[in-house]
Parts: structure tokens; sequence; C-alpha cells
């Protein structure tokens, strides 16, 4: 069986936890980019990344389409933002139509809303069989801790 992982990441913080999945279970990893730039410092950041959640923005993909037939598991990475996940992982949803699938979810966050993140995440991809979820603090911060998790997390996934 073949998966892969989508992400989007923003400080590096979900692209640590995307690599090492992607390294520990042989997955094909894409990294979505967005034509849109979100600022990246102070109240900005946050300002901007909540109303982008609020207001359901979908930023344009850069990416090339996915040809989501290859995979039998979609493992998505995103940050946590506002309670829940990223714009751009709105529009790879929107955009991919994934139904029939086997999704495993990944958030890493500063602090909290993983919960909630994960259960829009669900109800925004409806058909679909969800094996796993775990969430991360600031992986960067103590990324051998972080790694070892997410490749122990990996391992047990049925995929």
């Amino acid at each position: 069986m073949s998966a892969l992982i989508v992400y989007f990441s923003f400080n590096g913080n979900t692209k640590m936890i995307a690599e090492k999945i992607a390294d520990t279970i042989n997955a094909d990893v894409v990294e979505l980019k967005t034509s849109k730039e979100y600022p990246t410092e102070g109240f900005r950041k946050y300002f901007w990344g909540g109303k982008s959640v609020i207001f359901g923005e979908e930023p344009e993909l850069t990416n090339e389409r996915i040809d989501l037939n290859r995979y039998d598991a979609i493992i998505i990475g995103t940050p946590v933002w506002a309670g829940s996940f990223a714009p751009p992982i709105k529009s790879f949803i929107s955009q991919s139509k994934i139904s029939g699938k086997r999704i495993a979810l990944f958030a890493s966050h500063g602090g909290g809303g993983a919960e909630k993140c994960f259960t829009k995440l669900k109800k925004a991809l409806p058909g679909n069989e969800f094996l796993s979820e775990i969430d991360f603090v600031e992986p960067k911060r103590k990324p051998e801790e972080n790694s070892l998790r997410a490749a122990e997390w990996a391992e047990g996934l049925t995929i």
C-alpha cells in the first residue's frame, strides 16, 4: 500500500514532523505552497492567520494537482490556527474531493486547539476512514523527542 503526506507548514514545525513520518514509513510528501504570503511576525501573524480561518479563506495553491488515486492512505498535517486547520489545507480538501481513503491527521501548535482542529478536519472529509491523530506542541523546541514520537506514531499506523 502507498501513503501520501500532505501538509502546510508556517514556521517549519509541521514540516519537521511530516519529514520524519515520511522517512519512517517511506511515504511520498507534498508541502502545500500558496501564492499568498502570510505575515510571519508579531500581532499581524496571528491576526491574519485567525482572520483567514474565520472567513473560510481558500488561498490559491501553487502546487500541481495530486493524483490521489495512486494512494491508499493520506496523512494530513497542519498547524492549528484559531482552533482549526490552516487555510491551505482547506484549499487542498476543496480541490481534491477526497473520499474512500484511509486518513491519519497530525497537527502542530503552540499550546491548544488540536482537538477542535481534528474535529473540523474530520467534518471536512466525510466518507473516509480515520486511522489516527496526534498533535505536537512546538515540535522544533524539542526536536529529538518530537521526532521519536512522530516515528513511533507513524510505525503504528495501519496503512
